[in-house]
């Protein structure tokens, strides 16, 4: 029998239940996927939570990777044995799933499966604010909020590659090792330092070009005066709680800014962004440009204790679940 993590209800880790649950044989356009590994990322938390609201009752994640074990009419791209790899598609926190074959991808043979599973959600998240979102390139200076989490590691080794100016902020000094480690040019204890008047002492009193905040409530509208007239504030999540007092004249006084709120879905909807995405991704990483750090692993019965221990905050890097 196959087994899952399923929510009934939202709330706390404590609603994560490790159940029995029926596989069915995939349908047309469909692959079953033996999963290896699977990713655990704050939108889960959001998800559990009722923040994000889902349909009940649901199987959590939407990251993992694996073994293709059988394939659906109509499926041309994988056949039984495929390596593949996603982000996106709910229901990863399972032993096999089901799911549509066009939100799977081949997983290069020189990723493993831990790797894939880890690097899916955030890698691919990253690739689209640095390449799309606001393109980044020599003498960009930006500010990085979580520099020291899963995104924010990747997101500085990219960003440094592509020739841009980083300041990020962190909560501890340990977290603030590791994000120089992976490439941050100025870090900032936002517990010690005020943020604000860092960057703008960094940048010669000019501000950054765009701010990646992954954070919410506490940086913001703090964010916003850490930029240059015209400049982007990207918000792409809510660690801290939601942002629910947004003023949109805010952007007019603080210097004709630019606000956005993207998703990773909008910008992979089509298979031929998908594959774009994921394929600059693996090349970044295949060539060991983007390292990927698996700093911790638990077994998937043990989403909650994961759960836990992202949301307190005593975790770097990512965070892999292994059935």
């Amino acid at each position: 029998m196959v087994h899952a993590i399923r929510i009934h209800q939202p709330g706390g880790p404590e609603v994560m239940k490790w159940e029995s649950v029926e596989v069915p044989a995939p349908g047309p356009g469909q692959v079953r996927l033996k999963q290896h590994a699977v990713g655990v990322n704050y939108i889960d938390v959001y998800q559990r939570s009722g923040l994000y609201k889902l349909p009940l009752p649901f199987v959590a994640g939407s990251e993992g990777a694996g073994e293709v074990v059988a394939v659906g009419p109509g499926v041309s791209d994988f056949k039984v044995g495929d390596r593949g790899a996603y982000a996106g598609a709910l229901g990863g926190y399972a032993e096999e799933r089901v799911m549509p074959a066009d939100r799977l991808v081949k997983l290069p043979d020189n990723i493993d499966y831990k790797t894939g599973a880890a690097m899916m959600l955030q890698g691919m998240t990253v690739r689209y604010l640095l390449r799309e979102t606001y393109k980044v390139g020599k003498g960009t200076a930006m500010l990085l909020h979580a520099a020291a989490g899963g995104i924010g590691r990747i997101a500085c080794q990219w960003a440094r590659h592509l020739g841009a100016t980083i300041i990020g902020t962190v909560s501890t000094p340990q977290k603030a090792a590791l994000a120089k480690e992976h490439g941050c040019t100025h870090v900032i204890n936002y517990n010690t330092e005020d943020f604000v008047k860092r960057t703008r002492e960094l940048t010669n009193g000019q501000g950054v070009d765009v701010v990646y905040d992954a954070v919410g409530k506490d940086t913001y509208p703090g964010s916003l005066d850490c930029l240059k007239p015209l400049g982007l504030w990207v918000s792409f999540g809510n660690a801290s709680g939601a942002i629910s007092n947004f003023d949109l004249l805010l952007l007019s006084a603080k210097g004709s800014l630019y606000a956005t709120r993207p998703t990773l879905g909008t910008y992979v909807a089509k298979r031929a962004d998908l594959l774009a995405n994921a394929g600059e991704l693996f090349d970044v990483v295949g060539k060991g440009i983007v390292k990927i750090n698996v700093n911790h692993t638990y077994p998937l019965k043990d989403a909650a204790q994961a759960h836990r221990d992202l949301e307190a905050r005593k975790t770097t890097g990512s965070i892999v679940l292994v059935p």
